[in-house]
């Protein structure tokens, strides 16, 4: 199974962004679905997560309010939906996917957890 994550670009502070993140194959059965990023210099991050099947998601405070995650179950697809974009989101932003139960109750906040990982796409907000 292969996730492609694309849709990353250069945007100005306030503008709005839509990420894709999608799977190779229909058949796959994803447990959850998240958006991680890494800016240069620092640590990977959690942004966002989402659970299939549910209504169940998950945001970093730092993207609360702004950033929002959803699945179209018919294009093998989740979005991440980027607005009021701020100079301190720039980073890669990477998708990753579980087919497998959680351990913990922060499990989404583990990379380790995810078995399956997309390419990254730039995401360059200017101020």
């Amino acid at each position: 199974v292969q996730l492609q994550a694309y849709g990353g670009g250069l945007v100005q502070a306030g503008g709005s962004l839509r990420l894709s993140c999608a799977t190779s194959e229909r058949t796959f059965t994803t447990y959850a679905t998240t958006w991680f990023r890494q800016a240069p210099g620092k640590v990977r991050e959690f942004v966002a997560a989402e659970i299939a099947s549910s209504n169940i998601t998950y945001y970093a405070d730092s993207v609360k309010g702004r950033f929002t995650i959803s699945r179209d179950n018919a294009k093998n697809t989740v979005y991440l939906q980027m607005n009021s974009l701020k100079p301190e989101d720039t980073a890669v932003y990477y998708c990753a996917a579980k087919n497998t139960l959680p351990h913990g109750s922060t499990w989404y906040l583990r990379g380790v957890e995810y078995a399956y990982w997309g390419q990254g796409t730039q995401v360059t907000v200017s101020s």
